[in-house]
């Protein structure tokens, strides 16, 4: 205990603080393992003994605080740190955001300011190298007996009546396992204050008197500051632009970023030309960057063996063996957002089992979140997963092979996909698909995983990108002939998907004639045969466009030719799906005839569907009786379609839910009719609910939001002003942004 004013030694500390460092563990953990370990401890002890030290004199500081890094930038966790008057502070955070940095530059400003008595740096990298820097704090802070020192030290911080006392400050760099301070946190103190950094997020690092200080990446303005003042030190000057986009290439990580800049400026490279070699996708990350030996600012390890570590006690913890294979799968798809449901579906967990014998894809995903090698969230399902896109490369660098990872993330995207209809969903579908075909295209192809490719079309599509739908089949189309040759099946349905969204996008004309060419090849490959699925689905699509260029009685012939050779077969040999296609086209016939211009041979055909297949009514329903009403009101009867509507649409909600996309569509049309039946004040008034939903839903760009905007304006104005509404001028602003002309 040290009760009068401190003296200074400045005399050698020890020959041997490693085996010294593993004694004390032992001792102070009740477990001195063998007498080799005692005879290193007699050895040193003798040491101490013969050259007792005196407590050193205030202000003394144990332990090397880490230089400063060039050009370090000041942080908003800078100011945090500065605000917290005591207690423990843990700066968490993946490896590379800079909280070793942050912590020295707290240490220093408090040491340079004169509001620091004693000043302990420990390297917490084990819990050995732990109670090493504890007993040396002991020795050199009380000249305490070596055989006690730790225990010593961290008594002596505790405070205590009539002590003299001591304003500290501990900072415990890098812990890599909260295990290691079990029984050695500093005490909670008036007079003293800890810092820890860790890349782990256990609960287990919390308790009383501990507050967390998550450590981010550089915001876009620092990491570009320091990236530019870096080279401004080297004597160079880059384009703001390239700079700017350096940062961004590197995602404002800070570790990388230095070490980046290093590099560039040892090979004598402008940004631009480094930024080239890091969008080349065969370069290893590994190779853009400094040697071990030619690190910045007295850095050890490289950014991809920075995590390297990480990764392997990951892989330690329950469940075992997992989290490698799961930050594997990560790293195939989009660092900014991936569903939980990706990793828990049938696709991933028989790919775990395969590899690791388990399949707890959760566990292993909260066991990389606390060590900080991804952020699980989830709360918000659709964006469960995130991961910094540099530890997605050098997880990726570090694979001898990638094929099954990329078969099994495009099954998983495909199979195991949330049922979500929302515009966000759409987006983050694209998004990981772009980031899967990026990493293993040629994988997908060769293991037939080719509906990734379509999965993506469809979904921007239901974005309302109708154009850009059309090009992405154009460009599938071409790949497809040039990679499987013109006849086969995925080539064939590419072009079949192409010309279904080139007659969305606004030429159904354009999109008639192609089928009818695809039709010619299909019937060339598979003959004619009307029990070939596709050659059904290839009239039906034709039929439809034609029907939609202005034909509808060619649409009818184009069909009808179709049923009647399905009719004339046995239909009670057939299996549930071919009849159910047999009165989806039977469907389809009917509601061409209506717009043929006889609508109540439409309703009559409806209607004998319905009496003729009673077992589609489950799910079959809705694509009957919703154009059923439809053609009843265009007969002359509104106030029926209106009734029937009411009633699919009361059925429909309770079984798919209020935000359901084809319950948008059964209100919308159930307004319309109700307008037309004479109210169109509450017609207005129920296309405002749909517009609310279908703008939050879609967003405001989406077809079907402008298609309901423009209705909606037009029944206001029939409520307001009846002999001013004109559907060809009210119409017009919002059907010019959505329809053809």
């Amino acid at each position: 205990m040290v009760t009068g004013p401190p003296r200074c030694d400045t005399g050698v500390v020890a020959d041997s603080p490693d085996s010294y460092g593993r004694h004390v563990v032992n001792r102070i953990d009740g477990d001195v393992r063998g007498s080799a370990v005692q005879i290193g401890f007699l050895d040193i002890g003798a040491h101490y003994h013969a050259a007792p030290r005196a407590p050193a004199e205030w202000p003394h500081q144990v332990g090397v605080i880490p230089p400063r890094a060039l050009a370090f930038q000041h942080r908003p966790e800078v100011d945090r740190l500065r605000a917290a008057p005591g207690g423990t502070r843990l700066l968490t955070g993946t490896g590379g955001v800079g909280k070793t940095q942050l912590a020295a530059d707290h240490a220093r400003n408090l040491w340079a300011q004169g509001e620091l008595d004693v000043l302990v740096w420990i390297s917490a990298s084990s819990r050995q190298a732990i109670v090493a820097g504890y007993a040396q704090a002991g020795l050199e802070v009380l000249a305490a007996d070596p055989d006690q020192a730790a225990r010593a030290f961290l008594a002596w911080l505790e405070p205590k009546a009539g002590q003299r006392p001591c304003r500290w400050l501990v900072v415990l760099d890098d812990l890599a396992d909260p295990a290691d301070l079990r029984g050695l946190w500093p005490p909670n103190s008036p007079h003293g204050r800890t810092v820890v950094t860790t890349r782990r997020r256990d609960a287990a690092l919390l308790g009383a008197g501990r507050h967390v200080l998550p450590v981010g990446l550089f915001t876009p303005w620092d990491a570009a500051a320091y990236l530019g003042s870096v080279l401004a030190a080297h004597d160079r000057r880059e384009p703001v632009d390239q700079v700017d986009g350096l940062a961004a290439d590197l995602a404002y990580l800070p570790l990388g970023l230095a070490q980046a800049a290093a590099y560039l400026v040892d090979a004598g490279l402008g940004c631009a030309d480094y930024r080239r070699l890091l969008a080349d996708r065969i370069r290893k990350l590994a190779h853009l960057l400094p040697e071990p030996g030619a690190l910045p600012d007295d850095q050890v390890a490289t950014v991809a063996a920075t995590w390297s570590l990480s990764i392997e006690r990951a892989d330690l913890l329950r469940p075992v063996g997992l989290a490698r294979p799961v930050l594997e799968l990560a790293a195939m798809l989009d660092s900014n957002g991936i569903p939980q449901a990706v990793f828990t579906g049938l696709a991933v967990n028989r790919y775990l089992r395969r590899r690791a014998g388990d399949d707890d894809a959760v566990g292993a995903l909260r066991v990389l979140h606390r060590l900080s090698l991804i952020d699980h969230h989830p709360d918000t399902p659709l964006r469960a997963v995130r991961v910094h896109h540099l530890i997605q490369r050098a997880t990726r660098d570090a694979l001898d092979q990638r094929d099954e990872l990329a078969v099994t993330a495009g099954k998983a995207l495909d199979w195991d996909w949330p049922d979500d209809p929302s515009r966000d969903a759409a987006q983050i579908q694209i998004a990981n698909i772009d980031a899967l075909v990026a990493h293993g295209e040629d994988a997908l192809w060769d293991g037939e995983r080719r509906q990734v490719f379509v999965m993506k079309g469809r979904e921007l599509g239901a974005l309302g990108l109708f154009a850009a739908a059309e090009r992405h089949f154009h460009q599938l189309a071409a790949a497809s002939h040039r990679r499987l040759g013109p006849d086969h099946h995925d080539t064939l349905a590419a072009r079949s998907y192409h010309a279904e969204w080139r007659g969305r996008a606004g030429d159904p004309a354009g999109a008639a004639a192609e089928l009818a060419d695809i039709l010619v090849d299909r019937e060339r490959v598979q003959g004619r045969a009307i029990d070939s699925i596709e050659v059904r689905t290839a009239h039906s699509h034709l039929a439809h466009w034609q029907g939609q260029a202005g034909d509808p009685a060619g649409a009818v012939a184009t069909i009808a030719e179709v049923v009647a050779a399905q009719r004339a077969g046995a239909l009670r040999t057939l299996t549930d799906t071919a009849i159910r296609e047999f009165f989806t086209l039977s469907r389809r016939l009917a509601s061409w005839r209506g717009a043929a211009g006889d609508p109540a041979r439409a309703v009559a055909d409806l209607t004998a569907i319905l009496a003729e297949y009673p077992r589609a009514r489950q799910g079959f329903v809705d694509t009957v009786r919703h154009p059923r009403a439809h053609w009843r009101g265009v007969s002359g009867d509104p106030t029926g379609a209106m009734v029937e509507l009411a009633e699919l649409l009361a059925e429909q909600e309770r079984a798919l839910g209020p935000d359901h996309l084809e319950v948008l569509v059964l209100r919308h049309h159930h307004a319309h009719w109700r307008g037309v039946t004479g109210d169109p004040t509450g017609a207005a008034a129920e296309l405002a609910g749909v517009l609310a939903d279908r703008d939050r839903l879609l967003g405001p760009t989406h077809s079907h939001t402008r298609m309901t905007r423009a209705h909606l304006s037009y029944w206001h104005d029939a409520a307001t002003h009846p002999a001013e509404a004109a559907p060809s001028t009210r119409l017009l602003p919002e059907l010019q942004q959505t329809l053809s002309p």
